[in-house]
């Protein structure tokens, strides 16, 4: 099947006229043709298009199973000579190479005429070449890839694709029927790089690279930097570009003005899929926004968004790394949703996969026949615990591959922050490997330092390029200076999923209170390294899967217990240093499991069901945390100043109780104290000092609108020489703030 350019009409009617035959055009190398038609050769431009010859301009064009082509300069349209497997020839006696274009005609079909791609120049500059050579090329999407354009004054797309170990690269798309044969690609020197541009071709257009390996063998691949995929199960890149317009000015306006870890932030995670089950982008956009607002959150944290062809992974087997989810709509369509959570005041967040990929054959796997996105050697390359490819991070055109998808991400499509996923398995030689399946590094240790660097470089240009952005390791180790600067050494994120809380301070509210007292220290653990780093307090999808239960159901005791220990934990966590991430539908208490088919059990809500006051309870208190804290700058604005904070109990083990202070950049304070214990303890004396005249309770987890039993400290409570006597309310958490008098 032709081409169609869109300068010219899709048939030739009325045919220009017919010239005098051509002569014959000089027989190509036997090499070189068999090259060609192998799809194995380096510089097709050199053997099709137009070349001077002795006697004339020769043409000579590659078409399977035309009927016939024909060169057409000035109106004259003279028929070529076919010279066997979909090649055709003839010479003109012209002085130059002409304005010129083909009509080509398969069966009983007119003929189409269209531009000769192999005209052209290339449509790829050196300076391009010479960043990707050197692994800096920051905006590596605008170079590679599939891009609509205009060139040399035609309208069409010009491909391109790294893989420097092939021996040839075509086109394949769905006008070739997926047979690359007639559009080899050029080489573009020691670069890597293989280019064409194809007139004609346009946006939707589904298409993949047929790559010889140096092996011999032919198979097709998906563009490594599609920004566009067919929807899983299919597995064609698409031709796109982007016609969306943002109207998040005012957000980016303010964005940074404040930097993130003296800001409130607190975090909803969502599984876009299942949030609500067979919504799009734009769908998803039209009710997310305000529900993530109503209940006061500062970020949405997006599990991967990236397209990946198996849906129970969750995102995080990626195979395309610079695509949306096409299950989700277009490009642009994600674009409208973060633009929808920005002018509704949300930041979003992106779960971020640089540490692994699946081994799909048609994705980036032994990519050009060799490794080439993984290291050589196989005992780096496969990860034991995904059974996927790890990346070849000191590979510079990888590195770069990664770095420019960080920045693309946040340029591109506005995203406010990247989440890196498994930064442990990246850092670490040894991670889940046993002893002989893995070499130390230059120095003996177990330290990736290439992984190192990469994430140095990453974290480095990313903040460089996209001020107020933060990025977040998840990172489960001790490994030292993870949101420390890279120029002090650190690897330069801006918070860490601080792990070790999250286990301890599950593992503490799981035990029935009887025993918490024998537990008591896995509650203030975390404040010794607290100031470590900066971090985050990760209740996400991981705690709530594959047999480790919902929130509420980790907890012990009847239906009244599970929820009370829950919002006592909530209150807990949202006073304690570092910022705060909940993963959907513990907002609700929702007792399953999450389940990436059903998503939420939004059911448990409705009026009809006879304990969705209970749920409605837990969320509003959700609601209510947010906005005091977001109001109440002395829980966010020295989070990472150990300063900031003053235990006030943190041995009464026996009792189950927490109490400690936290202060503002002025010095206000706010008290907060937790009992997780099932028993009210009156006039309960806690060591507040004389500064604050009288304390007044204004968030307590107990209250009855929450679903508690309502015991609270409803007058102002005045200090005796230094200390406050509070009525502690069951299995729950109080704040409390300087009374106005």
């Amino acid at each position: 099947m032709a081409l169609r350019d869109t300068h010219l009409p899709e048939s030739a009617g009325p045919v220009p006229s017919a010239a005098a035959p051509p002569g014959a055009a000089p027989a190509l190398d036997p090499a070189d043709r068999g090259r060609l038609l192998a799809g194995a050769h380096h510089d097709p431009h050199a053997l099709l298009g137009a070349h001077p010859v002795p006697g004339g301009i020769a043409f000579r064009a590659l078409r399977p199973f035309a009927r016939e082509v024909c060169v057409v300069v000035d109106g004259a349209r003279t028929p070529l000579v076919s010279e066997g497997d979909g090649l055709f020839s003839g010479v003109l006696p012209l002085d130059a190479i002409p304005a010129y274009t083909l009509t080509v005609a398969y069966g009983d079909d007119e003929a189409v005429e269209t531009h000769d791609p192999y005209r052209f120049l290339p449509a790829l500059g050196e300076f391009d070449l010479h960043l990707i050579g050197e692994g800096r090329h920051e905006e590596l999407w605008t170079a590679l890839g599939a891009h609509p354009m205009t060139h040399q004054g035609v309208t069409g797309t010009r491909f391109t694709v790294w893989a420097p170990n092939a021996q040839g690269v075509r086109v394949a798309a769905d006008f070739t029927h997926w047979d690359g044969t007639a559009f080899p690609m050029r080489s573009l020197g020691s670069s890597g790089v293989w280019e064409l541009f194809l007139p004609g071709v346009g946006e939707g257009t589904c298409y993949k690279f047929e790559l010889c390996s140096r092996y011999g063998h032919r198979f097709l691949k998906a563009d490594p930097m599609a920004r566009r995929t067919e929807a899983p199960p299919n597995t064609a890149s698409v031709v796109t570009a982007s016609h969306y317009e943002w109207g998040d000015a005012d957000w980016f306006a303010r964005r940074a003005a404040t930097p993130v870890h003296e800001a409130p932030f607190s975090v909803y995670e969502v599984h876009l899929p299942s949030w609500r089950p067979g919504l799009t982008y734009r769908e998803l956009a039209e009710q997310l926004p305000a529900y993530v607002k109503d209940l006061g959150f500062t970020h949405v944290e997006l599990m991967p968004v990236a397209e990946h062809p198996f849906g129970p992974s969750w995102g995080y087997q990626v195979t395309g790394f610079y695509a949306p989810t096409a299950r989700l709509g277009a490009p642009d369509d994600f674009k409208y949703l973060v633009d929808a959570l920005h002018r509704a005041g949300i930041g979003v967040i992106m779960d971020w996969v640089p540490a692994h990929f699946p081994k799909d054959d048609w994705a980036l796997a032994r990519f050009d026949g060799d490794p080439l996105y993984e290291p050589g050697d196989s005992r780096r390359a496969e990860h034991p615990d995904w059974g996927t490819y790890t990346f070849d991070f000191a590979r510079t055109e990888v590195r770069n591959f990664l770095v420019a998808n960080a920045v693309y991400w946040c340029q591109e499509f506005h995203i406010d922050g990247l989440r890196v996923d498994a930064v442990a398995s990246m850092l670490y030689l040894d991670y889940s490997r046993e002893d002989g399946g893995w070499e130390p590094n230059a120095y003996g240790g177990r330290e990736d330092l290439a992984a190192m660097a990469f994430l140095q470089e990453m974290n480095a240009t990313v903040y460089r390029r996209c001020p107020g952005v933060v990025t977040i390791a998840e990172e489960s180790t001790a490994w030292g200076g993870v949101t420390r600067p890279t120029d002090t050494g650190g690897l330069g994120f801006g918070f860490k999923w601080n792990m070790g809380w999250m286990h301890d301070s599950l593992e503490y509210v799981s035990h029935e209170p009887v025993h918490r007292k024998y537990h008591h220290h896995e509650m203030t653990f975390a404040m010794v390294y607290a100031y470590s780093e900066n971090y985050v307090l990760p209740v996400s999808h991981d705690e709530v899967v594959h047999g480790k239960q919902a929130l509420v159901s980790k907890m012990p005791g009847d239906w009244w217990q599970r929820r009370a220990n829950v919002r006592a934990y909530l209150g807990f966590m949202w006073a304690h240093p570092g910022k705060q991430l909940l993963f959907m539908g513990q907002e609700f208490a929702q007792g399953a499991e999450w389940s990436e088919k059903t998503g939420p059990e939004w059911w448990l809500l409705d009026d009809g069901y006879h304990s969705a006051g209970d749920h409605r309870g837990v969320r509003d208190l959700v609601r209510d945390l947010n906005t005091r804290y977001r109001a109440t700058p002395a829980l966010w604005q020295r989070d990472t100043d150990p300063s900031g904070f003053r235990w006030v109990a943190v041995d009464a083990a026996d009792d189950n109780v927490f109490a400690f202070l936290r202060y503002d950049a002025g010095g206000r304070p706010l008290l907060a104290v937790s009992n997780f214990s099932p028993v009210v303890r009156h006039d309960y004396a806690l060591g507040v000092g004389d500064d604050v005249v009288a304390w007044q309770e204004v968030l307590n987890t107990d209250a009855a609108h929450y679903g508690g039993g309502d015991v609270t400290n409803p007058d102002p409570v005045k200090p005796e020489d230094g200390t406050v006597r509070l009525t502690l309310p069951p299995l729950a958490t109080m704040w409390l703030a300087p009374a106005v008098l």
